[in-house]
């Protein structure tokens, strides 16, 4: 592909695929939330969720506060992977993957970091 031919580096595109890419790495058992995926658009982050392919693991994404925005049946599944609820809500404390182990070369369980 030629220079010429690529999409510029902050295209619609780019980003959307950026957003996927870091959603991606979410392992079972953790989650992330929108403003920890798209620091500087995090309602671009449920805009490309909503229109994302089916292998993206969207139930992974919350807001802040831990409350999953798809109500119920995403806290159920993700009670199914093992991440740690507070009552209606995700105890972001245990259950946030922090940023420094979001790249799949340095996965390693959060909880056991001591």
């Amino acid at each position: 592909m030629s220079a010429s031919s690529r999409p510029p580096m902050d295209s619609p595109a780019s980003r959307a695929a950026r957003i996927l890419g870091r959603v991606r790495t979410i392992p079972e058992g953790f989650v992330r939330t929108y403003g920890d995926i798209y620091p500087n658009a995090p309602r671009l982050v449920g805009h490309v969720l909503a229109t994302a392919p089916e292998d993206v693991p969207w139930h992974r994404v919350v807001r802040a506060d831990g409350s999953p925005p798809m109500g119920r049946p995403q806290l159920e599944r993700l009670r199914s992977e093992g991440v740690p609820t507070r009552g209606d809500r995700i105890d972001m404390r245990l259950a946030r993957l922090p940023e420094a182990l979001s790249s799949p070369a340095s996965r390693t369980d959060p909880r056991s970091i001591t």
